[in-house]
């Protein structure tokens, strides 16, 4: 029986003979990313800008289409329209989530706003009623943005505490050199496009760090066995064995994610297609940087060589724990 496989089953690539190219190649990314983010900055949305939210009830079923095409003649900008699914619903009971940004000089729509978005749904379903309209300012929308910041930079530091105990210092910065780079090239192709940024892109960011680490970390577990068991050999060459050993199964796993994600992105409709893509921007950069990037940060830095006294300073006091 034939079994498929996407890359040969013994590879011998020489990863770092133009390590100059690939770590010159991605820090012109960067620097790209940062001068758009700068220049161009995000397309924030509803979660950022701030709005109002209107929970909707209708007894007709509900056609996002339909509601959307009814409010768009309004010309209200940045509108979101979202079906409410809830076990204790009633059968004819159908809740929908209507977030409308804020609009110009103004913290909140205003209330003849609501009415004219209620009066061109009623065109629609005649007896939709209003349960609750919710606004947020640009306050509270900065504090959220500086919430975000904060989680994404948390995260990036407890890889950084991780990897270190789990592995060494050299190790941990290769790590978060990774994450690093992947972070700021998502949010530089963000920039670029001009997608809408929401918290749900928030969301694909901390995933994206989860995804790169453990791509990373993979590589680096086959790394540390090498270096036990290859002494003698020099670090690029144990590096490079360990990611042609390590391979095919970042190769299998990256393009079955995207397998699913290709389907998301071409079926899951508007509501989910931003956070989608940017995890497919994820899977690619993180798949990219866990083998050239952080790779190349620690052939740099260098690391320890004898493995047959354990030093508890290095940080890899931990290392045999099974996490």
């Amino acid at each position: 029986m034939m079994r498929l496989r996407l890359v040969p089953k013994e590879t011998n690539w020489d990863f770092f003979g133009k390590t100059k190219i690939s770590v010159g190649f991605s820090a012109l990314l960067i620097v790209v990313s940062i001068a758009f983010f700068l220049i161009q900055g995000l397309n924030f949305g509803i979660d950022f800008k701030g709005g109002t939210t209107i929970r909707t009830e209708s007894t007709q079923e509900v056609v996002v289409g339909d509601y959307r095409a009814a409010i768009d003649p309004l010309g209200l900008g940045d509108v979101t329209i979202t079906e409410v699914f809830d076990p204790t619903f009633e059968e004819n009971q159908h809740v929908t989530m209507i977030r409308i940004q804020a609009q110009e000089g103004q913290e909140a729509v205003t209330a003849d706003v609501v009415r004219n978005v209620e009066k061109a749904l009623q065109q629609v379903a005649p007896d939709i009623s209003f349960v609750s309209v919710e606004s947020v300012g640009p306050k509270v929308s900065g504090e959220l943005i500086q919430t975000a910041v904060i989680a994404v930079l948390l995260a990036i530091g407890a890889v950084l505490v991780y990897i270190w105990l789990r592995f060494e210092w050299q190790f941990a910065v290769g790590a978060v050199a990774a994450l690093v780079h992947d972070v700021i090239l998502t949010i530089g192709v963000f920039s670029v496009v001009q997608i809408k940024f929401d918290l749900a892109i928030i969301a694909a960011l901390l995933t994206i760090v989860g995804y790169s680490l453990n791509d990373t970390v993979v590589v680096f577990d086959r790394v540390r066995e090498n270096l036990r068991r290859y002494k003698k050999r020099e670090l690029q060459d144990v590096l490079n064995l360990s990611i042609n050993e390590t391979l095919s199964r970042t190769v299998m796993t990256s393009v079955t994610t995207l397998l699913a994600l290709l389907a998301l992105f071409v079926l899951g409709g508007d509501v989910i297609r931003g956070f989608v893509f940017a995890m497919i921007w994820g899977v690619v950069v993180g798949t990219y940087s866990s083998v050239f990037v952080a790779s190349a940060v620690l052939l740099r830095l260098g690391v320890k060589r004898d493995w047959s006294k354990p030093d508890n300073t290095a940080g890899n006091q931990f290392a045999n724990i099974d996490a």
